[in-house]
């Protein structure tokens, strides 16, 4: 134990480190707030080693080497981009919807420059940030009103919050849904301040059950689009537009979270109807909320759109100040929208909708591209093969719905399938394939243009140095 405490004494201070590396090339781009830590940090961690038995070298080259390589890590940026070859259009994981350029263009010169946000230039007077985009959606959906908060779940909150605080909100069990992060609805509710009413069952629910729930503490029919899960078999359930028929025979409001939402109809394109917001705006509910990451393919938003005297009331609650989105979503969600003004031209230029409507043919094409240039870079490292499979829309939407694709298979010849996933995965930059039946899995659905020679070169990489 003498000998323990003895290396301890003479571990160098923190002082004497720092000056050291006032001088030392390797901390030079380091701030000296995490130099610091860093020293701080590398000296603990030789003290416990020392206590442990463990007898590590204490010299200030030793010390430094360990301080460089933690403040290294310290300052390293956390949110990369990554390749995302999973075949998930919208994977939560890995940030969802990819922005169009002319988002990108719009973000780049509104966040370099003052803009208009809270002003009004015409009059000179203070305005309100959503209104850059209240008529666009209004234009879109055909609803009488809008406004827009930072996600779809803070929309929910703030519409349930507004119209049925302390009342009943009528619902049913099966559309009484958990997104992913464990949110849950009921959860959302309780927040809001409501108290929820189920009626029906798991898998049928009838419109009498909404009116046997019917009573004085009644304030709001809610209907919740069962966007990360399909019931199948034995079923029933309401349709907006009679709950919405029943609302106004009891004077009650009815709102719908569509969760994903989407402005057009992807019936046309090969995919299985999705209701609209327009639907359900035509329908007559009060309130309609949706996403602007998902399906719309836009930043992310809560968008909330229905009738102008709810919608004003939602906009005069004080947690919309709380749940106010900033001028990059602004400027994101305005040039994302305009395109939808041109159905084709938002097809083919929102990533989100030109990946998931992209035709078999094409995806074909595609993989032909990849699987040359991976077989040209790793040779007979790994045996490589076409086979056909299915991607994925993901982000909650769709969620039964396989999207025919053709993948790329490898499995190396001089490591584990696994090892190869963690390899692709702690590259730089990472790319994140999927594992099915012992099998390493490239989908070029979500693959982007470009990024097969950094897929070939990081596989030539990996394969070649085991």
């Amino acid at each position: 134990m003498m000998d323990k405490h003895k290396s301890l004494r003479h571990l160098p201070g923190v002082d004497h480190l720092l000056e050291l590396a006032k001088t030392d090339h390797r901390f030079s781009d380091i701030p000296r707030s995490a130099i610091l830590d860093a020293i701080r940090q590398a000296l603990d961690n030789t003290r416990k080693e020392l206590l442990s038995g463990i007898d590590p070298s204490t010299t200030d080259e030793t010390l430094l080497l360990k301080a460089q390589i933690i403040a290294t890590e310290k300052i390293r940026t956390r949110l990369v981009t990554i390749i995302n070859a999973t075949g998930v259009v919208l994977h939560t994981n890995l940030g969802r919807a990819l922005l169009c350029k002319d988002a990108l263009d719009n973000i780049k010169t509104i966040a370099q420059s003052y803009s208009n946000l809270e002003l009004r230039i015409e009059t000179g007077k203070r305005g309100i940030r959503y209104e850059a985009v209240e008529e666009l959606i209004c234009e879109l959906t055909g609803a009488q009103s809008a406004i827009v908060v930072n996600n779809n779940a803070g929309a929910v909150l703030l519409a349930l919050n507004t119209i049925a605080q302390n009342t009943q909100v009528v619902v049913s069990r099966g559309e009484l849904v958990e997104i992913g992060g464990s949110f849950r609805v009921p959860d959302v509710m309780s927040k809001s301040g409501c108290i929820l009413k189920e009626v029906g069952t798991t898998n049928r629910t009838h419109l009498r059950d909404y009116e046997t729930a019917v009573c004085d503490a009644t304030g709001l029919f809610l209907k919740v689009h069962a966007s990360n899960y399909t019931i199948q078999g034995f079923t029933a359930s309401v349709s907006l537009k009679d709950l919405v028929l029943l609302g106004k025979e009891k004077n009650i409001p009815v709102m719908e979270d569509l969760g994903s939402g989407t402005l057009i109809d992807f019936s046309k394109y090969g995919l299985p109807p999705e209701p609209t917001v327009a639907d359900s705006v035509r329908s007559g509910a009060d309130v309609v909320t949706f996403s602007g990451d998902k399906l719309l393919g836009g930043p992310q938003a809560g968008i909330i759109v229905g009738q102008k005297k709810t919608i004003d009331l939602i906009k005069k609650n004080p947690l919309t100040r709380a749940l106010r989105i900033d001028k990059l979503t602004l400027a994101a969600l305005e040039s994302t929208l305009k395109l939808y003004r041109d159905e084709e031209k938002a097809i083919r230029e929102i990533p989100t909708l030109r990946m998931l409507t992209l035709p078999f043919e094409d995806i074909c094409k595609k993989a032909d591209l990849l699987f040359k240039t991976i077989k040209e870079t790793i040779g007979s490292l790994a045996d490589i093969d076409i086979a056909d499979m299915n991607s994925r829309p993901g982000g909650g939407s769709f969620p039964e719905l396989n999207l025919p694709t053709r993948c790329i298979t490898l499995q190396p010849r001089n490591m584990s399938v696994s090892k190869l996933e963690i390899n692709m995965r702690l590259s730089t930059p990472a790319i994140i394939g999927r594992i099915e039946d012992n099998k390493y899995i490239l989908d070029p659905r979500t693959i982007q243009e470009g990024q097969d020679t950094i897929i070939s070169s990081t596989l030539g990489n990996i394969l070649a140095n085991k």
